[in-house]
């Protein structure tokens, strides 16, 4: 049974009598597998006994817009396209070549429905344009959470700091794990393919800017093996995941963001059958002292305490949802002298600090920066900015255009950390950074073991 917390109307039409099929609107659970909405079209496929029809659709017109994300996106695909053919459903992948084209072959797609499912989830512009499809449609619309653990619309309100949602999870969590999705939501699929009225178009390097696809591939049999490859670290996770040259971090927040990979495969594999306890909002004991807990708090409460920020606060994109005592102390600090970059040199990593250059080569190379130095990259921007204001404008530009999984709920919140938020006041106060936490590049350079992650990104 598929957690009922997890499902909501998007609009209040009716199921429409005649319907060539059920279709499933993939644009985040992009993947066949541990797939909540999914696994609900397939019922509805059933119980409605039509077939199937899956739409996963790109658009090309949203800021940052690159063959970066394009071909990672891509790459899921063509995951996704066999997947489906080996189990009969009929899958339709759209990149758009120009703006609009996806809403219209959507609402082409949507009028031979019977009913529509839509996956729920707190990202980008996705909730918006879920709304605005619903209201267009004229058929029933369904929308599933298949974001985190917990399903995110019943924390009820924002959490403002990590203890607080720990401590919400280690009490509200258990009863929604005896209800995760199923691994194989097409297990038993009988429905057959569904005659689809628009033929599939990919295009793998769609995207107007100059940003290069990565190394990284994308999709979901890349997610898993990502997520096997990290089995063997898990040990070391706790003690060695902030040291660059350990190798000990997961690296599998791309493909999470992009729905490659759920929160419900790597719980499976990590932990499984682990349970969180009640301990008062602590890290320690959270999870009854299994082996996994350091990793675990990063999967569930930080990972889906941004994702309760992103959808209970509106405005968590801007610098003024920042807490109070966060933007009073850096409105404290901001006239008081510092050294300037322009963004043209922050995005080029020519400051005159190497390791936060390396990070920036690496960002830029990869799309991605090592966790802990990710942290430091951003409040590093901060003191080299002239206002607090213009120092967040710059971290998401260069964030969300150079991270694979930029716009991300967590990339927010890290970017939004860096500021204060989900912190408290530290002492003693700063220049620029006021009671902010501090960082700076040579503390961490005594601190972690770093020396061949240095050597790799410090050459231009």
């Amino acid at each position: 049974m598929l957690d009922p917390a997890r499902i909501r109307p998007a609009n209040p039409a009716p199921v429409r009598a005649g319907g060539a099929y059920v279709l499933y609107w993939m644009t985040a659970a992009r993947r066949t597998r541990h797939n909540p909405a999914l696994e609900h079209a397939v019922a509805l496929s059933a119980r409605l006994r039509l077939p199937l029809l899956v739409f996963e659709g790109l658009r090309c017109g949203y800021e940052h817009a690159s063959a970066r994300f394009s071909t990672f996106v891509a790459q899921g695909m063509a995951d996704n396209a066999a997947a489906f053919k080996e189990r009969g459903v009929t899958y339709v992948p759209w990149m758009e070549r120009e703006a609009g084209e996806g809403r219209e072959i959507f609402a082409t797609l949507a009028g031979e429905a019977a009913v529509i499912v839509a996956d729920d989830a707190p990202l980008f512009f996705l909730p918006h344009m879920v709304a605005a499809a619903a209201t267009r449609v004229g058929v029933r619309m369904e929308a599933v959470d298949g974001w985190g653990l917990l399903p995110v619309r019943s924390a009820g309100r924002a959490f403002g700091r990590a203890v607080d949602f720990r401590r919400h999870l280690q009490r509200a969590l258990a009863p929604h794990l005896d209800l995760l999705p199923e691994a194989d939501p097409l297990l038993g699929y009988t429905q057959g393919p569904a005659a689809s009225p628009v033929a599939p178009r990919v295009l793998a390097d769609s995207g107007p800017s100059d940003v290069g696809a990565v190394a990284l591939r994308g999709g979901q049999q890349s997610a898993r093996a990502a997520l096997a490859g990290f089995l063997p670290r898990l040990s070391r996770y706790a003690d060695e995941r902030s040291h660059p040259d350990a190798d000990a971090a997961s690296g599998l927040s791309p493909y999470l963001h992009w729905g490659h990979l759920s929160a419900f495969e790597v719980l499976a594999a990590v932990a499984p059958g682990a349970r969180p306890t009640y301990a008062q909002g602590s890290r320690e004991g959270g999870w009854g002292g299994h082996p996994a807990e350091s990793f675990l708090d990063e999967l569930v409460t930080w990972r889906e305490l941004c994702a309760n920020t992103a959808h209970f606060l509106p405005d968590y994109t801007e610098y003024s949802s920042l807490p109070a005592w966060a933007r009073a102390t850096l409105d404290k600090h901001r006239h008081d002298p510092r050294q300037l970059y322009s963004l043209a040199e922050l995005d080029e990593a020519r400051t005159d600090d190497p390791v936060w250059n390396a990070a920036q080569r690496q960002l830029r190379a990869e799309g991605t920066i090592q966790n802990y130095l990710r942290m430091l990259w951003g409040k590093r921007v901060l003191a080299w900015s002239a206002t607090p204001e213009e120092a967040w404008e710059r971290l998401v530009w260069l964030n969300n255009r150079w991270s694979i999984d930029g716009r991300d709920p967590n990339s927010w919140g890290g970017i939004s950390w860096v500021f204060g938020r989900y912190d408290r006041p530290w002492a003693p106060e700063r220049p620029i950074q006021g009671s902010v936490r501090y960082m700076t590049s040579a503390s961490t350079v005594r601190k972690l073991r770093m020396r061949a992650w240095l050597a790799r990104w410090s050459k231009a």
